[in-house]
């Protein structure tokens, strides 16, 4: 496979850890998962956004930082496959949903110092499911801060990573959610697998 750093990201609940778990296992890839548990401001946020939403995310920008500076500075770009459940953006995209003008400004200008220090990924796996899909997938995995999400936001969340997809030259291999079951269909990661052989330009590509 011609490529080297692997990202899947997608709404809340779309499953990108699940895959992300799947497709490193196969190729006996470097897996980087987001440690969002260890955010303690996340409970918090759910309970009192405006209070929270500050802290909450520059805690995870600081940590996602550091997590793939680490692995991806010992990664052999010429043997090693990673594999990681989201893109680095992710920080910017959720800032701009959850804080207010003066907080956000602030948080762009160190997002914009840190973000050229880190390795982009050669293709993006997006997953793109509907907020009732997502709801159903959330009450499962049933975490307890996660419960009360609104459809509304996983509608801003959706919104904004298409904006920045549609707006950036990212090589991105689009999944409809509704048409694919990585754990229960075997046929359907095969397919996936299918497609990560092929050579993608810059831009969208649906599966």
């Amino acid at each position: 496979m011609n490529y080297k750093y692997i990202t899947i990201e997608g709404n809340i609940g779309a499953g990108k850890t699940t895959l992300a778990n799947k497709l490193a296992a196969h190729f006996n890839a470097k897996l980087i998962l987001e440690e969002f548990a260890d955010n303690p401001f996340l409970p918090k946020f759910y309970e009192k956004p405006q209070q929270y939403a500050f802290p909450l995310e520059l805690f995870f920008m600081a940590e996602r930082y550091k997590q793939l500076k680490d692995m991806l500075q010992m990664q052999d770009m010429f043997s090693d496959l990673v594999v990681s459940d989201y893109l680095f953006i992710k920080s910017l995209l959720f800032a701009k949903i959850n804080l207010k003008e003066e907080e956000y400004n602030l948080y762009q200008k160190l997002f914009d110092i840190i973000n050229p220090q880190l390795v982009q990924p050669d293709l993006l796996i997006f997953l793109n499911a509907p907020v009732p899909k997502l709801q159903q997938n959330i009450k499962h995995r049933n975490r307890s801060y996660e419960q009360q999400i609104a459809d509304e936001y996983l509608v801003s969340v959706h919104d904004m990573y298409m904006q920045y997809i549609r707006q950036h030259p990212v090589r991105t291999l689009m999944l409809d959610m509704t048409k694919v079951d990585f754990v229960k269909n075997p046929a359907d990661f095969d397919k996936l697998l299918q497609a990560l052989d092929k050579e993608y330009e810059p831009g969208i590509h649906y599966l």
